[in-house]
């Protein structure tokens, strides 16, 4: 009997550390969960790409037939013929709220670099590392602190009768007129294969950037241009090939050059980024009738004053891309800007030019200029689908004259 009331507290005994055992296991697997999708929420929150689930594929099988119109494919077709409900399909876009901390190393380290190294000075006291404001507000922000202009005659110490005959007289307003629906066109290696030539043709008004040609591209690109942004290296560097290539002598050339941080005309001209000014007025003896103006220098700083007022940390010390301000200048200009591959499409591979093999992943998420916050920016103030962004590189924003400040 003894043995028995033995054998039955050791099976008991058994009993409740198996119960014991089961129930600590439960809960640190609950918090596991708990962590795991604490962890997921927030990291979605910054990371790179967003997964966004939608109805269909139709989309990719959209395509632009001669006239500009979107037309669609029989696949297509036949599932709107026969009222069948599409599957719906995950999609991966820009995120809006994207953190260098996802950036490659290489990335992170050469960020870091240019934010200790400070080259232009930048000394920045306004709101830093807020919360977004709203599209609206971004858009009163451009429209208010951006002084879009080019260099006159009138401003010294351009105010010479050399550089008079060398500026051009007409204001750049004049020479666009009255611009309602233009596109932006990104020199990026995913507008390749993309057949939205006829598309991009469509619109009243084209920028393209530096020598991004059209000639053996039209299919992908289009062959209209409007305005063409050069910086001063490109200018510079390849002055040869810019003196003499037929491609720049179609539309306005706008040229821009970093200066130090909000410094004046007179202390940009005493230390440019590159010393443009003789291939300028090179230029302009070649083509005296090319309309060629000069970016105002302050342009670059008043961007970059909004893209760190409206980033949740610092930025790259370094004027924005030519990307970024060829799209506030077409918004200046326009009622309506399509921009086309600055935000990758699925088509993004990190090569850096549809014209060139060259592989860097720096040309998508930024290295030198603040790529990865303009992106952010652009997101934020777009006003179209993001299947327009995931199949076609395509983002539609308004102009800044249409912004209710």
């Amino acid at each position: 009997m003894v043995r028995v009331n033995l054998f039955r507290k050791w099976v008991l005994g058994i009993l409740i550390f198996i119960l014991v055992l089961t129930v600590c296991l439960w809960k640190e697997t609950r918090k596991g969960i708990y962590i795991s999708i604490k962890t997921e929420s927030q990291t979605d929150h910054l990371q790179l790409w967003k997964w966004i689930t939608v109805k269909s594929e139709m989309g990719q099988n959209k395509t632009v037939n001669g006239t500009g119109k979107v037309t669609l494919s029989n696949k297509e077709s036949q599932v709107k013929f026969n009222n069948i409900e599409p599957k719906p399909e995950k999609i991966k876009v820009w995120n809006k709220y994207s953190s260098s901390q996802f950036l490659q190393p290489r990335l992170q380290m050469a960020r870091k670099h240019y934010l200790k190294m400070n080259k232009y000075h930048v000394k920045y006291t306004g709101p830093k590392n807020t919360a977004k404001l709203s599209p609206e507000q971004v858009l009163c922000q451009l429209q208010k602190k951006i002084n879009f202009r080019m260099i006159t005659a009138s401003d010294a110490p351009f105010n010479t009768p050399e550089w008079e005959t060398y500026l051009p007289k007409t204001n750049i307003s004049m020479e666009l007129g009255k611009l309602g629906q233009c596109a932006v066109v990104s020199s990026a290696g995913s507008i390749k294969d993309s057949h939205l030539g006829a598309e991009i043709d469509s619109h009243d008004a084209i920028l393209r950037f530096n020598g991004a040609p059209t000639k053996g591209f039209q299919v992908d690109v289009g062959e209209k241009t409007t305005i063409r942004l050069v910086n001063s290296q490109f200018v510079t560097v390849e002055e040869k090939t810019f003196v003499s290539d037929v491609q720049f002598n179609f539309g306005i050339i706008i040229m821009w050059d970093p200066a130090p941080y909000h410094a004046s005309i007179y202390e940009w001209i005493q230390k440019p980024d590159f010393q443009f000014f003789e291939s300028y007025k090179h230029y302009r003896e070649r083509h005296p009738n090319q309309p060629f103006y000069i970016l105002n220098p302050y342009i670059q700083w008043q961007l970059w004053d909004i893209l760190q007022e409206n980033s949740l940390e610092d930025i790259q010390p370094n004027p924005p891309s030519s990307g970024m301000l060829g799209i506030v200048l077409m918004m200046h200009f326009c009622d309506e800007v399509n921009v086309y591959e600055f935000l990758p499409s699925k088509r993004e591979t990190g090569v850096c030019h549809y014209y060139q093999d060259t592989f860097d992943q720096a040309c998508t998420l930024g290295a030198y200029h603040p790529l990865l916050f303009e992106k952010n920016m652009v997101k934020h103030l777009s006003q179209g689908t993001d299947e327009d962004i995931y199949n076609y590189g395509k983002v539609t924003l308004p102009g800044l004259r249409k912004a209710q400040c």
